[in-house]
């Protein structure tokens, strides 16, 4: 039984990666023209990546490989895939707040164990249990030169996830989980 979830867990992941990868573009999508890019600042590590991620109606695969490594747990050095939505969600935004500024990268993809020692410290942060960073579905980005309160009106106006605000922290969540906010 336990082996057949797995499988089936296995499978319909792979089923939804492939379905994200060949699915029709959204009209937002579509807006952003035959290549999207993505431009981010690792604040932790202090790497800068410029990249073209999707060229010819494809996400270029050297392209992710290299957001993962900029985008891995400064902590621990794990280094996860993001998920490419969360690429054309950044595309988006940048589009929208008509910017060429690298996104300034507070956290992207976190391991478990750090999610969990973090949780641990920081017990009234808002560090969730089954936060969607250990998935590669979310990031805490700023725009330097932009108010933080204009970064979360964009991201909440693109209803595409998830939008935390964390003025005290100087810092937007935003993921490609389920539309919500706080």
């Amino acid at each position: 039984m336990k082996q057949h979830r797995m499988m089936f867990g296995r499978r319909k992941f792979l089923v939804g990666a492939g379905a994200a990868l060949l699915a029709p573009a959204s009209p937002a999508l579509a807006a952003l023209g035959s290549s999207r890019s993505v431009a981010l600042d690792n604040l932790h590590t202090g790497e800068k990546l410029l990249i073209e991620y999707w060229q010819q109606g494809r996400y270029v695969q050297d392209a992710l490989a290299q957001v993962n490594h900029v985008l891995r747990d400064f902590r621990s050095g794990d280094v996860h895939p993001i998920d490419p939505r969360l690429l054309d969600l950044l595309a988006l935004l940048r589009q929208n707040l008509e910017t060429s500024v690298p996104f300034g990268v507070i956290s992207g993809y976190r391991s478990p164990a750090t999610n969990a020692r973090l949780r641990g410290e920081n017990a009234h942060s808002g560090v969730a249990t089954k936060s969607l960073h250990m998935q590669g579905m979310a990031i805490d980005i700023r725009v330097p030169g932009r108010r933080l309160a204009s970064l979360r009106d964009t991201a909440l106006a693109l209803k595409a996830g998830g939008v935390g605000y964390y003025p005290a922290s100087d810092f937007v969540h935003v993921d490609v989980g389920r539309v919500r906010r706080w």
